[in-house]
């Protein structure tokens, strides 16, 4: 098992082309608070650095991109403030990643899942092996609020009615429904995502990088009017709950939930 956060996430540079690899996969590159920090001081490191012109961002093993937050993170919220810094240390490493002023793409070899899904959603195109599924599936898991920049990112990807109904159902979507669904740009067979991933990248990073950025700054200002806010209320309605309590210490105990509604 990989403790070191520098392990957890891996950089690597191969000319204009930086991998970022989520690397714990016996938990299913599952998200712990210093990975979080990490992984926006490795998006703010490559983008200032010039001779990057493209950022891949993967998940080790085949199982998941990344399957969300660690659950054993959740078990000692109690206060407002446990609730809300977490969801701002989520929206601020969205952000960071929504905000790169170079390419980004996510090559999605298994499960992208709550956190997982939403980082995929935060990258600029998003390519995904035939057995990756992505969902939010948070009412039937741990009875959380998904973040408003989260919800956000998911309806400008797929419109607002088809983000509502993936989330209260809490089903995952296949791949190829993902396709449709623009939710991923190209499905490929799981043994070539790699290679494609890397093609991909070396082709936008011969392209002429001030109009990429252009391109990505015109779009965010596009998006931002309909942007979620001043949620606050919609976040405490869920994370000051005995039912998210209960949700975390079943998902670990590997039960059901007894879902109560208060």
């Amino acid at each position: 098992m990989a403790d070191d956060v520098d392990e957890q996430l891996r950089l690597e540079r191969d000319g204009r082309v930086a991998t970022l690899t989520f690397n714990r996969p016996e938990t299913r590159n599952a998200m712990t608070f210093p990975m979080y920090e990490r992984l926006h001081d490795l998006c703010d490191e490559v983008d200032k650095d010039p001779d990057v012109r493209v950022l891949v961002l993967t998940g080790a093993g085949d199982k998941a991109f990344v399957s969300g937050t660690d659950i054993r993170q959740f078990l000692d919220f109690k206060t407002r403030e446990d609730a809300l810094a977490y969801e701002a240390r989520i929206g601020r490493v969205l952000r960071r990643i929504y905000d790169m002023t170079k390419p980004t793409i996510a090559a999605v070899q298994g499960d992208a899942v709550g956190g997982g899904l939403f980082m995929s959603l935060a990258c600029d195109l998003r390519l995904a092996a035939g057995h990756a599924r992505f969902g939010a599936p948070v009412a039937r898991t741990l009875g959380n609020a998904p973040a408003p920049f989260s919800v956000s990112l998911f309806a400008a990807t797929v419109g607002p009615i088809r983000a509502r109904e993936i989330m209260l159902t809490a089903r995952l979507v296949g791949a190829a429904e993902a396709k449709t669904l623009g939710l991923v740009d190209h499905v490929y067979p799981g043994a070539e995502l790699a290679t494609k991933a890397r093609e991909l990248a070396g082709q936008l990073a011969e392209l002429a990088p001030l109009t990429l950025a252009a391109v990505k700054e015109a779009t965010r200002r596009m998006l931002a009017p309909v942007a979620l806010r001043d949620a606050e209320d919609i976040v405490l309605s869920c994370y000051l709950s005995e039912d998210f309590k209960e949700g975390a210490r079943a998902f670990l105990e590997k039960r059901k939930p007894n879902w109560q509604g208060r």
